[in-house]
């Protein structure tokens, strides 16, 4: 039999709560140990803990939850071992450690692991957001970097054609076909050749800023600037009905790069019969190189100012003809063709150039003839190469902000992408002008002011060659187009009237949009026809015209 098991009886204490002292000597269980409080088995466990609530939490190793301060015997006489068992005690934490998202670990970690799959257009309009977020933080910087400096006023561009606000429109046409056009012509024909070439000197190909060359001046060598209705050439093949349109190559890719270019210029058309002639008047803008045309940085007003967009013009200019003819061998050979240049006289000493008149056919009633210009030529491979010479100008490193002395050395392809950015129409229609003549290699120069402030004298700092459909597809210039802006303007001016026509390109403003205007002189009327580019739009205007 198991022995019953016996329950004591329960001390009543009239002083207070728990069992009175005397209960434990009166209980007739007397074999329990004396003056050992409750505790229970494991320190992390709250359930039949008793609690204290006239002691105060004094012990800043513990928690600083006040509703813990009740159950915490850590500082408790009674408990002697609890010093040590607390030194001795560790939390272990069963969770991994995180891995860290950066180092060569990480990333060959991520390699591994296949990528999920997306939808495309939901990437492709985050990648957009991001762009436009970051293009107007850019923007709000740079607003923000120059709240204390006076605003610069847009730089103000006079038009060679005075606009009256009294003039009527007439029409108006979306100009946004204009901007998706694409015609593409087929291989011209060479009618013929005049002129003579010196051949290139290719050790200027090895000129660097650190033996850099003197540029020098050609005042005896005689350079031409004859429009289109002036040239003998060109009248002989249209009394021949060799085509039906006739420019040249300045003009035509004046016309190519139209929509990239700032400054004001003007073309004169002439409708005569079923032909047209596209010229430029005499002292026109298009007889001078643009400096600084896309840049950001406005040039300064003042004509007399050195550093002006006029002077900067004929600076570079000047410039311009002194390089196409430096860096030839001047050894009195020159390769000649069958007719002389049409322009000098007998006994003449003229420029190395030679006249290419090239035949596109546009469609099956309307063919154009542009005279087309090379200045060198140099042996490839055993076979002729035709090069057209060309030079940037640097003026001051201030306005462009690479020193061309630093930079072209090291970094010539950063030199290049400034001048891309600031010269933009400038390169891209010597680029047009390249490819119309049928070049080989187009050789561009660097030429620098020996001193910001003296531009009279410069030097060569170094000679980079392109081929020119390369470089059309590196600055983005695109033929097709080219081609198709042309023959929009062809179409247009077959349409009208017999007269003449004064085709402009204008802008008030460098933060407005450009104006492309025509327009029909012919007694006592003026025909004005205007292409907004920017805002692509075309307006067709007549005016009274006081001759």
């Amino acid at each position: 039999m198991v022995e019953a098991f016996e329950v004591s009886g329960v001390p009543f204490n009239p002083d207070g709560w728990g069992p009175p002292d005397c209960a434990i000597t009166t209980t007739t269980n007397s074999n329990l140990p004396l003056n050992v409080p409750f505790a229970p088995f494991s320190r992390s466990e709250k359930l039949g803990r008793i609690a204290d609530w006239t002691r105060t939490f004094n012990n800043p190793s513990r928690s600083k939850n006040p509703s813990d301060a009740v159950f915490d015997f850590s500082n408790d006489d009674s408990f002697l071992g609890n010093a040590d068992d607390d030194s001795t005690f560790r939390l272990v934490d069963g969770k991994p450690p995180p891995r860290p998202k950066f180092g060569p670990k990480w990333r060959f970690q991520q390699q591994r692991q296949l990528p999920h799959r997306r939808d495309e257009e939901v990437e492709a309009k985050k990648r957009e957001a991001e762009k436009e977020r970051a293009r107007r933080d850019r923007q709000y910087n740079m607003n923000r970097s120059n709240v204390n400096m006076p605003r610069r006023e847009a730089a103000v561009f006079k038009s060679s054609v005075d606009i009256q606000p009294e003039w009527n429109m007439l029409d108006q046409i979306l100009f946004s076909t204009f901007s998706k056009l694409s015609f593409t012509v087929p291989e011209p024909e060479d009618l013929l050749f005049c002129g003579a070439l010196e051949t290139y000197d290719r050790t200027v190909d090895r000129i660097t800023p650190k033996n850099e060359r003197r540029l020098e001046r050609f005042k005896n060598r005689n350079f031409f600037r004859v429009t289109t209705s002036d040239d003998p050439v060109i009248r002989r093949l249209a009394k021949e009905d060799k085509a039906t349109v006739f420019t040249t190559d300045t003009i035509l890719s004046t016309l190519m790069c139209a929509p990239r270019s700032v400054y004001s210029w003007d073309i004169v058309v002439t409708r005569v019969g079923n032909k047209l002639f596209f010229d430029k008047r005499d002292g026109s803008q298009l007889d001078f190189l643009t400096v600084h045309e896309t840049s950001q940085e406005p040039l300064p007003e003042s004509k007399d100012d050195i550093n002006s967009a006029h002077l900067l013009g004929l600076e570079a200019a000047y410039i311009n003809q002194n390089f196409s003819q430096q860096v030839l061998v001047r050894d009195g050979n020159k390769l000649t063709f069958n007719e002389p240049n049409p322009f000098a006289n007998e006994g003449e000493e003229v420029a190395s150039v030679a006249y290419r008149y090239r035949r596109w056919k546009l469609d099956s009633e309307v063919s154009l003839v542009a005279r087309c210009e090379v200045q060198s030529v140099m042996e490839v491979n055993n076979q002729r190469s035709f090069l057209t010479l060309n030079a940037l100008n640097e003026f001051d490193p201030k306005y462009s902000g690479v020193d061309w002395r630093q930079k072209l050395e090291t970094q010539r392809g950063a030199v290049l992408a400034n001048e891309l950015k600031n010269n933009a129409n400038k390169l891209a229609k010597w680029t047009a002008q390249a490819l119309l003549a049928g070049a080989d290699m187009m050789k561009l120069g660097y030429v620098s002011r020996v001193h910001p402030r003296d531009h009279f004298n410069h030097v060569i700092l170094a000679v980079n060659g392109y081929k020119p459909k390369e470089f059309s597809s590196q600055i983005n210039l695109n033929q097709a187009s080219m081609w198709g802006i042309v023959k929009a303007i062809v179409d247009l001016c077959m349409k009208l009237k017999e007269g003449k026509y004064v085709l402009n390109h204008y802008r008030r403003t460098s933060k407005l949009n450009p104006l492309l205007k025509m327009a029909w002189v012919q007694s006592q009327m003026l025909l004005l026809l205007m292409w907004r580019i920017t805002r692509l739009k075309l307006k067709l205007k007549r005016v009274s015209f006081d001759t």
